[in-house]
């Protein structure tokens, strides 16, 4: 009998070993405390950057000026699916508005745009107003997450935890200490770790994202061997062991 009990104990063993314990909780160096726990250092809206397309409409006295400054109208493409166009903003981060010809709007915020095609519309036009939103803002998360997709985002502000809800959260495979953000800014491409265990991810530069960014989740190890050939062989051992245990116990009685 207390072969089988051994015996026992080396099943345990080896299905133990098998798998390791992860931090599966967001935050988790949080204390229960209540209060402000990091500082806001990005309010997280978003810049204008090159091949943005930009919806631009003025609202004024004139009847006129407001169709003659909106943008393009909703246009039909080819396989079926609705796109609006809007002004495109070129390599040189202007765009062409009517009347007022090249606008520079690369590197400002939607607000700082609005202002100064407001305050160069003022010499055509009295108390024009103008309102401008982004029509490509779309961020794609992939990987370890349960719905992953590219998101078309209409409020032109989001942050890492939003996107990541978008896409269903990560599964429980996911690396939540390594997920990888892939930005594309100044001609270059930023990959940067952020690690959503830790609390001082919400005061991160990254943690608010811009147009066209990528989040990848990076499965855990744990998948790979859960998927791998040799993983199969592992209910066969443990039956093995078991028949091994019964044939040893019925044996010493």
């Amino acid at each position: 009998m207390n072969l089988k009990l051994v015996v026992c104990y080396l099943m345990v063993i080896t299905l133990s070993s098998c798998s390791r314990q992860r931090n599966l909780v967001y935050f988790s160096d949080l204390d229960s405390k209540t209060g402000p726990y990091s500082k806001i250092l990005n309010n997280g809206e978003p810049t204008i950057l090159q091949n943005d397309i930009l919806s631009v409409t003025v609202n004024s006295t004139s009847p006129e000026s407001n169709v003659l400054f909106a943008s393009q109208p909703v246009n039909q493409s080819v396989n079926g699916v609705y796109e609006r166009e809007g002004y495109r903003v070129n390599e040189t981060g202007t765009i062409k508005f009517p009347v007022l010809g090249k606008v520079s709007v690369e590197g400002l915020t939607i607000s700082q745009a609005q202002n100064l095609i407001e305050s160069q519309l003022n010499k055509y036009v009295k108390n024009a107003i103008v309102n401008i939103k982004f029509l490509n803002f779309r961020v794609t998360v992939i990987g370890e997450v349960n719905h992953p997709s590219t998101f078309t985002v209409s409020n032109e502000k989001i942050n890492l935890l939003e996107a990541l809800g978008l896409a269903g959260d990560m599964t429980a495979y996911g690396k939540r200490e390594n997920v990888l953000l892939i930005r594309e800014e100044d001609g270059r491409r930023i990959m940067e770790r952020i690690n959503l265990n830790r609390q001082d991810v919400l005061s991160s530069p990254y943690f608010y994202l811009k147009q066209n960014d990528v989040i990848y989740v990076e499965p855990d190890k744990a998948k790979s061997v859960e998927v791998s050939n040799n993983n199969r062989l592992m209910p066969l051992v443990v039956a093995t062991i078991s028949a091994v245990a019964v044939l040893v116990a019925t044996v010493l009685k």
